[in-house]
């Protein structure tokens, strides 16, 4: 199937890149068997909610020293420590991300190297080289990919079929792929809306 600009339109309104994002979908989603109103609505739905309407496609590590004691704790344990960091995304992204994920240690710098991009962040340097062989690409090029529109639809493709999720969206189950993307159910509520919304648009 292909998706409309109308109905692109609707789903991500207000979006500065329609004919971009429009584009790359149309193009890509097919190679990745995402070819139903089904598996297109979920695929965008879930697209949606990670990046904010496809308009973040580069994880934003801008914390305060509060919000890093509750969203890192285990790595930012007392205030002094989190203010040494506060609102230094690169630092942030080096320290939570470092020695895990394949990176390096925090020194290494691999952590913001590798920090999440596209549309279904792509977190960390072994999800970034398992895409870079996917398409028989250098992980130095995947870097540099994740930051085109076709990359960040590609890599949150390849996500897609990685994890098997058209088999939850053609079961319409949105609670088991949530689970997959996210780990939990952070966000559910909207990623139904978003879900339920794109069906009707696309005629289901």
């Amino acid at each position: 199937m292909q998706i409309t600009r109308d109905q692109l339109e609707q789903i991500i309104p207000g979006n500065p890149h329609l004919d971009n994002w429009l584009e790359c979908l149309n193009t890509i989603l097919p190679e990745y068997d995402i070819d139903s109103p089904e598996r297109t609505a979920a695929f965008i739905a879930q697209c949606a909610h990670e990046s904010g309407g496809f308009t973040a496609i580069k994880e934003n590590l801008n914390y305060k020293a509060e919000s890093l004691m509750k969203t890192f704790h285990k790595y930012f344990p007392n205030q002094e420590l989190a203010e040494q960091y506060a609102h230094n995304q690169e630092a942030i992204a080096n320290r939570v991300y470092g020695g895990r994920m394949g990176n390096g240690d925090e020194l290494s710098g691999d952590g913001y190297t590798y920090c999440g991009r596209g549309l279904i962040q792509l977190t960390g340097h072994d999800n970034y080289k398992a895409f870079a062989d996917s398409l028989s690409s250098s992980i130095e090029e995947i870097v540099e990919f994740l930051q085109t529109f076709e990359g960040c639809v590609q890599s949150a493709c390849w996500f897609w079929e990685t994890n098997d999720l058209n088999t939850l969206a053609d079961a319409g189950d949105i609670k088991g792929m949530t689970k997959r993307i996210n780990g939990g159910y952070i966000g559910l509520e909207d990623r139904v809306k978003h879900y339920e919304h794109a069906l009707e648009v696309l005629g289901v």
